[in-house]
């Protein structure tokens, strides 16, 4: 498969205009990253530094609202939300390691407070970037690939695909990898059902949702899957685990930081 110019990623996401290099930026960790999964968040930090960026990490972020949003607890939502942005009062960019997160942070919170300071939200809002996004449009990084040869699948969450248009991002990058050989699973766009309280809602739906996923990605004879975001994984993977299958995803910030630095473990 042809790797896929950064420039051609770059006009895909051209609906909105990137700002140049900072010499700063804010890390948005999640919910899940923070509290389940902080190594992805760590790796992801390790890779804006090693681009020469110093990353900040508010002490005081939390939740983005989304579960509360999801399940119509607005006034809540908005609570949630509005500490959010007290968080990240420098004008920097805030990079997210997740495409969900970043859907609701940057679309979501104009429309739940929009009897709010206009001016202050969406300054907010137009500061979020997904991170294969930031990576990519932004920093426009060049990966110098150092792992041994191997075959991998990319899952792109729903909201990164349709609310942030990144879909094609991640595969970007991960087509800069020399020795990475990048398989497309079939249906590749259809939902894993994870949908955050969907999951939890359906759960019938939803697990026959994830059986597809999953079916699909082994279908690929990749040695594992890829995606930026913790949500999906948690879901395929906990499914593969359910089949007692060792094929499993790792968070793209982990896997391009580990590619990169020769570590292979």
């Amino acid at each position: 498969m042809p790797a896929l110019p950064l420039a051609s990623a770059k006009r895909h996401t051209s609906k909105r205009v990137y700002p140049p290099k900072p010499a700063q930026v804010y890390l948005f960790g999640t919910c899940l990253a923070d509290t389940l999964f902080p190594q992805s968040g760590l790796d992801a930090i390790e890779l804006l530094e090693r681009q020469g960026l110093e990353v900040l990490f508010p002490q005081g972020q939390s939740c983005c609202g989304q579960p509360a949003y999801n399940s119509g607890y607005e006034d809540e939502a908005r609570v949630v939300a509005r500490h959010q942005i007290k968080q990240f009062p420098l004008d920097i960019p805030i990079v997210v390691i997740s495409g969900s997160c970043g859907g609701m942070l940057r679309h979501h919170y104009l429309d739940m407070l929009k009897h709010d300071n206009d001016l202050e939200v969406a300054a907010f809002c137009e500061r979020i970037f997904e991170f294969t996004e930031f990576l990519t449009c932004v920093l426009e990084v060049k990966l110098q690939d150092q792992g041994a040869p191997e075959r991998v699948a990319l899952h792109t969450s729903c909201a990164a695909r349709r609310e942030m248009d990144v879909h094609i991002t991640g595969k970007a990058l991960l087509e800069q990898l020399g020795q990475v050989e990048l398989v497309e699973h079939d249906y590749i766009s259809e939902c894993c059902g994870f949908g955050g309280t969907f999951a939890v809602k359906h759960g019938d739906i939803s697990g026959a949702m994830v059986q597809d996923k999953v079916k699909h990605l082994l279908a690929t004879d990749a040695v594992r899957y890829v995606s930026a975001d913790w949500g999906c994984m948690m879901n395929i993977n906990g499914a593969l685990e359910y089949q007692q299958e060792a094929f499993r995803g790792e968070h793209i910030a982990s896997y391009l930081l580990r590619r990169t630095r020769g570590d292979n473990a």
